[in-house]
């Protein structure tokens, strides 16, 4: 087990995409057990920051994965956690600033900006699942920023012309807030999850001393389990093996 997790946490050290495969063809049905269900989740997120001057909200695909894990004492009850490794947050035509040079400043006049922040999010959320599979999840979500850029664009003589700027530097390192949603369990198969989440930020996005704005998206997502029927085969051969009963020879 010590092994495994240390694989584990050498893959989620490698590039996000390959990581996540490369977890669902390793530990797929490894991580599967009656009070464990692992697998992958993605769909499609819209963001905005709140308190700025922005219009439309800026639209991305979340990827990641998941683990549910439920309480022996009451399957119903479960911590539902994982990492999302893509999840783009950000706001959409936000006011055209200065990039401090006369060239690029005369050029997206009268354009807009779209801002764009990237994080690894690690949601840990209390889950209650009734009886009819419909589920209500909360609870804290924390942010590790990846990338931030403002992306400039305008059009000239029928063209687009556009510019990112990285920002980085201006974003606070940690985000967090509270997420909270509700969703279906598909008696389908070995269950797919329909999940509509709602994120609050509670920590300011911008460093520095200016006007303080948070991040909101809203995720609708879609949570496949890797490896689930796998394991269940597994178990039933290996209690059926255990279960066989050993005749004693025949005496004469």
């Amino acid at each position: 087990m010590k092994k495994g997790l240390l694989l584990l946490f050498m893959l989620l050290c490698m590039s996000p995409a390959r990581s996540q495969v490369l977890i669902s063809l390793i530990f797929g049905d490894k991580l599967n057990s009656p009070f464990l269900e692992f697998g992958l989740e993605g769909g499609i997120n819209l963001s905005d920051i709140s308190d700025l001057n922005s219009s439309g909200m800026n639209a991305g695909f979340n990827l990641g994965f998941y683990f549910d894990i439920r309480s022996k004492q009451n399957p119903a009850w479960m911590i539902n956690t994982g990492v999302i490794v893509k999840s783009p947050m950000g706001a959409r035509h936000i006011p055209v600033y200065s990039l401090d040079d006369v060239n690029l400043d005369n050029t997206f006049a009268g354009g807009s900006v779209n801002r764009e922040i990237r994080y690894f999010n690690v949601p840990i959320l209390i889950k209650y699942q009734f009886k009819n599979r419909i589920y209500l999840k909360t609870g804290p979500q924390l942010g590790l920023l990846a990338s931030a850029f403002d992306e400039f664009t305008n059009e000239i003589n029928e063209n687009d012309v556009t510019y990112k700027k990285k920002i980085r530097d201006q974003i606070r390192v940690i985000d967090a807030g509270i997420a909270f949603g509700t969703g279906y369990h598909m008696n389908v198969g070995n269950g797919l999850n329909i999940t509509i989440q709602y994120y609050y930020g509670l920590v300011p996005v911008m460093k520095g001393d200016g006007p303080n704005v948070y991040n909101r998206s809203l995720y609708l997502t879609a949570g496949i389990p890797i490896g689930k029927g796998k394991a269940a085969q597994r178990r039933a051969e290996k209690d059926a093996e255990m279960n066989k009963v050993i005749l004693p020879e025949d005496q004469d």
